[in-house]
C-alpha cells in the first residue's frame, strides 16, 4: 500500500479517501452458512465475529467436534466473503497482481504515512 502513498500529489485528499473507504469497509456485513444451513455466520469488514446463528436442529447429532469444525468453517468462509467485498472497495489502489486473497486491507500503516506527510508538508 505504500506505493498509493507514493502516488498521490495531495496527501490530505488522499487521507480523505481513504478515511471514506475505511468507514465503508467497517459498515460491511457478510454472512455465510454451512452446506446443511444449519450454522449461519455473519462477519465484519474485518473478519470479526457480529453474529452466530445456530439452528436448534444441530443438537441432533451431539458430535461436538463436528460441529466445531462446520462452525470454523463457517466463519472463515464468512471473512473470505467480508475479504473480497473491502478488496473491491480499495482495489484500485493495489497493483494489478494483488488479489482479495493476498491484499492487506488494514489501512491503519497507509494513514499514518500520510499523516506523517501532511504534517511535514509534503506535497
Amino acid at each position: 500500500m505504500s506505493t498509493f502513498v507514493g502516488r498521490r500529489a495531495d496527501p490530505a485528499k488522499a487521507e480523505r479517501e481513504l478515511r471514506d473507504q475505511q468507514r465503508r469497509m467497517a459498515e460491511i456485513r457478510a454472512t455465510a452458512e454451512s452446506g446443511d444451513e444449519l450454522i449461519s455466520a455473519t462477519v465484519g469488514g474485518h473478519g470479526e465475529l457480529v453474529e452466530l446463528r445456530l439452528d436448534p436442529r444441530i443438537y441432533r447429532t451431539p458430535d461436538s467436534a463436528d460441529l466445531a469444525r462446520s462452525i470454523t468453517k463457517t466463519i472463515h468462509r464468512a471473512a473470505e466473503l467480508a475479504q473480497e467485498e473491502g478488496f473491491a472497495i480499495i482495489a484500485e489502489h493495489f497493483p494489478a497482481d494483488v488479489t482479495a486473497k493476498t491484499a492487506d486491507l488494514r489501512l491503519g500503516p497507509v494513514l499514518h504515512e500520510l499523516d506523517r506527510r501532511i504534517k511535514e508538508g509534503e506535497r
